[in-house]
């Protein structure tokens, strides 16, 4: 085991250099080098040459980090493209599922995800308020103004029942009950 003054001061007096090297290669060079710092404090018996081998260990360290995050990138990218529609294709849908969609990832996060959890997820206004950080009414009132800018982009006109019920012909307040969702 090393001696913590003497692994505070290789830190101190490496850590820069470490993290510059393993930036060639990884995104997170911080988190490589105190990786590498760690796998130094559980060696026992030390290395015969310690500064050469944290320099191994960071290059080794980020390369992978650095394949790790590429395949990541990859299966993300893959997998985005897979997802596709939210929304099953239905002919006698009234709203097209690739525009319903494209649609209802043009909304802002915070609108989206209170419409998600609200309409597919079955929460109340209070549950999304919790999962948020937001008050029940904020929740509601994300959910209504969601409805609004989904029913412009659409190009769907507010009848009475949707008034009412704060519904977009098409989207249910229960995915089960209408053809055309995806829950």
């Amino acid at each position: 085991m090393i001696d913590p003054d003497r692994l505070v001061r290789l830190l101190d007096d490496h850590a820069a250099a470490l993290e510059l090297y393993a930036a060639q290669w990884a995104t997170n060079p911080a988190d490589v080098v105190q990786e590498a710092f760690i796998r130094l404090a559980e060696q026992s018996p030390l290395p015969d040459r310690i500064l050469p081998w944290l320099y191994t260990v960071v290059r080794n360290g980020a390369i992978s980090a650095a394949r790790a995050a590429a395949r990541r990138n990859k299966h993300e990218r893959n997998a985005a493209e897979l997802h596709g529609a939210w929304f099953d294709e239905d002919p006698l849908a009234p709203i097209d599922a690739q525009t319903a969609t494209a649609a209802l990832r043009d909304l802002p996060e915070e609108f989206r995800e209170v419409l998600v959890a609200r309409i597919w997820g079955g929460l109340s206004f209070e549950e999304i308020g919790e999962l948020t950080g937001a008050s029940s009414s904020t929740a509601h009132r994300r959910y209504e103004s969601a409805l609004r800018k989904l029913r412009v982009k659409l190009g769907v006109p507010c009848e009475k029942t949707c008034e009412t019920t704060n519904q977009i012909p098409g989207i249910s307040e229960n995915p089960w009950d209408v053809k055309g969702t995806n829950p």
